[in-house]
């Protein structure tokens, strides 16, 4: 299902890591249990965060979606 290095989207918030729905991480490992670990960087590639998360966590990017960005600590209300 999911691959090493994959780009994928959040899709729930977890507001102790400082990350909302919809931010995009990179996975860097994934578990035969089924986890994922995926890092989340700013802009200029330092790293935020690396988080175990559930593949009902994150989501594939779809072709026709657009990127966006945030100040990071700043979650949407």
């Amino acid at each position: 299902m999911y691959k090493e290095h994959e780009i994928i989207a959040l899709t729930k918030d977890i507001p102790e890591h400082r990350l909302c729905a919809g931010d995009i991480g990179a996975i860097v490992a994934v578990y035969e249990s089924g986890g994922l670990e995926v890092e989340f960087t700013t802009a200029e590639g330092d790293t935020i965060s690396v988080v175990t998360l559930k593949t009902e966590d994150v989501r594939p990017l779809a072709k026709r979606e657009i990127l966006h960005v945030r100040e990071l600590g700043k979650l949407p209300v």
